[in-house]
């Protein structure tokens, strides 16, 4: 049986290497995991109580397409706090994680063949779902002096319907501030570009908040999700905001592509909404961490690394140490026991000389990760 051209994705590089940490693992290895971007602290512990009383008050089975009422007010309310945007629950759509956000947005928005903007180094799942979707991705490679993001001037030359944009970076952390993403959104309105804008890591920064795009346009897409901050990976619920007129378009996506999202994982996000000390007691450790690898790595000779802004990622430049990233983060792996992610996941083009470290687990997995670093980096000289 023939498959599709369409379904011909390269795959997603970190989860290789998860794959083979795991393996390792399971044969007695010792492995310190900064490849993923996955925190390693659970869900709330309020979260995890609320659905128990939601269990045993009744069954839970389908709720409505667009999301539990409560949920999307409850998200509504959170872009007050810390934005300072009124935003009508009515555009908030309660997702299965924020790749269902991504499927439901370019679905929407795009026409089979249209041509999408992504920034890169970029979070490399946009274009294998816009190949999926029989779109075409259309890398704009983003220079060091821009913080390793998209500017007006970078998108010259290219004939595009859309533009996707992340703040914070995955995998450099960077952040863009007011004046770069209005500048961004502006180019894009004036010539007809819808305008997506990736806010996951939203919540987790280390000096100066990130801007949301709603702060700027209401004729944008805006899609988050609670798996960062809010620390829910495994429980796939996201969301996503969309101008009043797409609400109608979108549900009925929605409808007919998921039935609804996960009913248990949104009673879980609607209680993690009040857990507001917990989760920041989660982005001290990640500040703390953050702050030992821009210590240590540089002792490890990783020392060309992106401003990290938020999220929980260091992006290097490893062109002084090898021109193949890939091969070089399969040697860590083998003889530092430190799993990290090539950058050629990230970046088709100059990937091959980057790599991507999280720091998004305990601190003392950082320690330990950043000795092993050193330790091997010191004996390959």
């Amino acid at each position: 049986m023939r498959v599709s051209s369409r379904s011909l994705v390269d795959p997603f590089i970190v989860m290789d290497v998860m794959e083979r940490a795991r393996s390792l693992e399971a044969a007695g290895r010792s492995i310190i995991h900064m490849e993923v971007g996955q925190p390693g602290t659970p869900a709330p512990e309020r979260a995890l109580v609320g659905l128990q009383a939601a269990m045993a008050a009744g069954p839970l089975g389908y709720t409505v397409a667009l999301g539990l009422p409560e949920l999307r007010a409850g998200i509504a309310a959170l872009y007050q706090r810390w934005y300072g945007v009124t935003l009508n629950p009515e555009r908030v759509v309660v997702t299965a994680g924020s790749s269902a956000a991504f499927l439901l947005a370019f679905t929407a928005l795009f026409e089979a063949g249209d041509k999408v903007g992504l920034g890169e180094p970029g979070y490399p799942s946009y274009r294998q779902i816009l190949k999926a979707l029989s779109l075409e991705a259309v890398g704009i490679p983003a220079a060091l002096e821009n913080r390793l993001q998209p500017v007006p001037g970078d998108l010259t030359g290219h004939d595009l319907q859309g533009l996707i944009v992340a703040s914070p970076g995955n995998p450099s952390g960077t952040m863009l501030d007011h004046a770069a993403l209005e500048a961004l959104i502006g180019h894009c309105a004036a010539r007809g570009i819808s305008f997506v804008s990736d806010e996951i890591y939203h919540g987790l920064h280390y000096g100066a908040r990130a801007v949301s795009a709603l702060e700027i346009s209401d004729d944008v897409y805006v899609i988050n999700s609670f798996s960062k901050y809010f620390s829910m990976t495994g429980w796939r619920i996201g969301w996503m905001v969309v101008p009043e007129d797409h609400v109608r378009v979108v549900e009925r996506l929605a409808q007919n592509m998921f039935i609804c999202p996960p009913h248990a994982s949104q009673v879980a996000a609607l209680h993690a909404l009040d857990c507001i000390d917990a989760l920041e007691a989660n982005r001290a450790v990640y500040a703390e961490n953050r702050r030992l690898m821009l210590e240590g790595l540089p002792k490890a000779g990783f020392d060309k690394i992106a401003p990290p802004d938020g999220a929980f990622y260091i992006y290097a430049d490893v062109s002084g140490l090898t021109e193949n990233s890939l091969e070089f983060a399969a040697e860590i792996l083998e003889h530092a026991g430190v799993a990290v992610t090539p950058g050629l996941d990230f970046d088709p083009r100059r990937g091959a000389q980057t790599l991507r470290f999280s720091y998004a687990r305990a601190t003392a997995d950082i320690v330990e990760g950043l000795a092993r670093l050193q330790a091997f980096m010191a004996r390959r000289g």
